[in-house]
């Protein structure tokens, strides 16, 4: 068990550069790691107690027998992951950079930053690879099973990575592009609008199949355009994956408009939806010159990953 005061742990939030719908059928992602933050402060207990205070809730249980409560649900999958190596109680103060309303992998991010305390609390192995694992069984216990783990992987790699799900591959790439962020100021959850392509897919199978095949091909150039910095071809990479997404149906006449008045900017490059569509955000590749009428985030990608530091007794 750690012999420190107090454990400080932060992780990045993330946002998807390209390989939304194809990742969960086998094909690669990519992904950035933002300069949105997320901080978690482990303090250990002379009990068995678990106390946990964040701006979703505020939870106190006895750690032989965790109590349920939704809003913390990954959080204490988690907790439950290093149960076997925990022989006291301790406190988490979580506290977020940014709001977990719009798609900035705030989940992936908490999930990051508790892994990497718990682990250092433990005693247990820290690596990227280590963190990733126990953290992505936690998403997929917390999810029942979903859960491709692209922002995860974001989250505790950071830059910009290429991601694949089976089999499962991380690939930390050079190149760190400058990105504009619009929020449309509505969004869809993701678990519905995946069964909306599905029932679109399913008289259509081989025609989606397809479609998935090309959403790889790009991720493949866009990785190459990244390790190289070739900020031209990548932008050209991203208005081709919008394409695709139009073919599945996931955009709309909000989302088209944001995506072409930001393209007819000349300090943009490209742009296309971030995340599963219908709603939430378009991501742009570039620097905006011109003030549109939506909610503007400023993003930036974040070099480093998940952070672990600490107090000494």
């Amino acid at each position: 068990m750690s012999a420190y005061s107090k454990i400080n742990t932060r992780a990045p939030g993330s946002i998807m550069l390209m390989g939304e719908h194809a990742v969960l059928f086998g094909e690669p992602a990519l992904a950035c790691a933002l300069e949105h933050w997320l901080e978690v402060e482990l303090t250990p207990l002379a009990s068995q107690r678990v106390e946990i205070d964040s701006a979703l809730a505020r939870y106190r249980s006895d750690l032989s027998q965790l109590q349920p409560e939704p809003a913390l649900s990954f959080v204490l999958a988690v907790i439950e992951a290093y149960r076997p190596y925990l022989k006291q109680g301790f406190r988490l103060q979580i506290r977020s950079g940014f709001s977990h309303t719009v798609g900035l992998g705030s989940s992936a991010a908490v999930t990051a930053a508790v892994t990497a305390a718990l682990a250092e609390f433990c005693g247990t192995d820290t690596t990227p690879e280590a963190l990733f694992e126990v953290a992505l069984h936690a998403v997929h216990q917390a999810q029942n099973g979903r859960g491709s783990g692209t922002d995860l992987a974001a989250s505790i790699y950071g830059g910009v990575v290429q991601y694949r799900v089976s089999p499962r591959t991380v690939e930390r790439l050079n190149g760190l592009p400058p990105l504009a962020l619009m929020y449309c100021g509505y969004k869809m959850k993701t678990p519905e609008v995946l069964a909306l392509v599905e029932s679109r897919a399913a008289s259509q199978s081989s025609l989606y199949a397809g479609l998935y095949r090309l959403m790889g091909q790009t991720c493949e150039a866009g990785r190459s355009a990244v390790d190289s910095a070739d900020w031209s071809q990548l932008g050209q990479l991203m208005n081709l994956y919008q394409g695709l997404m139009d073919a599945l149906g996931v955009n709309d006449a909000t989302l088209s408009e944001m995506i072409w008045r930001l393209r007819a900017q000349p300090g943009i490059l490209g742009a296309k939806i971030s995340g599963s569509g219908l709603g939430d955000c378009v991501l742009a590749l570039g620097h905006m010159t011109e003030t549109l009428p939506w909610e503007s985030i400023p993003v930036s990608v974040a070099a480093t990953g998940v952070e672990i530091s600490h107090d000494t007794c």
